[in-house]
């Protein structure tokens, strides 16, 4: 599998998402500086990292949306790249256009970190087959804007075509009806708060995150 890592100004996960998909799948990655305006060739994965892009400034991911490398993303994910988007890369792929719904200020009004049960709320996707029936995984939460909301027509959409890929147990933000994570309708762009990328290995407290890598690598 050729995956690739994307780097904006302020991302600090960007490293962790390298050494998590290399160790997960046995595979070297790419990091890409968000100026770049072309991608490495041959991609099966491209991750959009956790962090504060552009810190956080105007609006979490909406400054990152407009860099440049964000056009050569797109233009991946329309020829059916898988594309992962984690905590602020999930910001991003909703100011994008990438997604649908928005990420809000969490309901608390608190910086929320620590690990957090997971539902595995659709299985049948590229990013989830190799739960196989796993009802529920562990990974770890790191984030102040993570409440995901969208509008009552969006919501009933993203649940009808089976877009929510995972829910919280116990909903640490606010997010309406406890996503998680959601995918796009063609089933390769996903978008998630909690860190994969943190729970890759048991030494970390879970090898969930582990499987979400290995699934893409197994679709690729």
């Amino acid at each position: 599998m050729s995956a690739a890592v994307i780097v904006f100004p302020g991302s600090n996960c960007d490293r962790d998402c390298k050494v998590a998909v290399e160790r997960s799948t046995g595979e070297p990655v790419s990091m890409v500086w968000h100026a770049d305006t072309e991608l490495p060739s041959g991609l099966d994965l491209i991750v959009i990292p956790g962090g504060f892009s552009y810190g956080d400034y105007l609006r979490c991911g909406a400054m990152a949306a407009q860099s440049p490398v964000m056009q050569a993303v797109k233009k991946a994910a329309d020829d059916g790249v898988a594309v992962v988007g984690i905590c602020n890369g999930f910001q991003i792929l909703c100011e994008a256009g990438m997604l649908p719904g928005a990420l809000l200020r969490n309901k608390g009004l608190k910086y929320v970190c620590k690990p957090i049960a997971l539902t595995v709320a659709n299985g049948q996707t590229r990013f989830t087959a190799g739960y196989e029936g796993q009802a529920e995984v562990t990974m770890t939460q790191g984030n102040g804007d993570g409440n995901f909301f969208a509008d009552a027509e969006t919501l009933a959409r993203i649940e009808g075509e089976g877009q929510v890929v995972f829910r919280y147990v116990d909903n640490p933000n606010g997010s309406v009806n406890a996503i998680a994570g959601i995918q796009n309708v063609r089933g390769n762009v996903l978008g998630m708060m909690p860190h994969p990328d943190r729970a890759f290995e048991a030494e970390l407290g879970s090898a969930d995150g582990a499987t979400l890598f290995q699934s893409i690598y197994a679709a690729a």
